[in-house]
């Protein structure tokens, strides 16, 4: 198969996208913007011991050998 079939399927996708409108459910748009509560998520404590990470390296490395 040549270049020029799949160069004309990708036009073709292309064309369809470009074009395809769908029906959008603008109140759900409403709601979904202006939607009630927010809630902040919580943050991750930056407490991590970093000794961790090269143990689980260690362990990772030495079973390759």
């Amino acid at each position: 198969m040549g270049r020029g079939r799949a160069k004309a399927k990708q036009t073709k996708v292309a064309r369809e996208l470009k074009y395809f409108s769908p029906n959008t459910d603008l109140s759900a748009l409403e709601r979904e913007l202006h939607g009630g509560s927010y809630k902040q998520p919580e943050r991750v404590s930056d407490d991590l011991d970093e000794t961790d990470d090269y143990d689980d390296y260690g362990k990772w490395t030495s079973s390759q050998a």
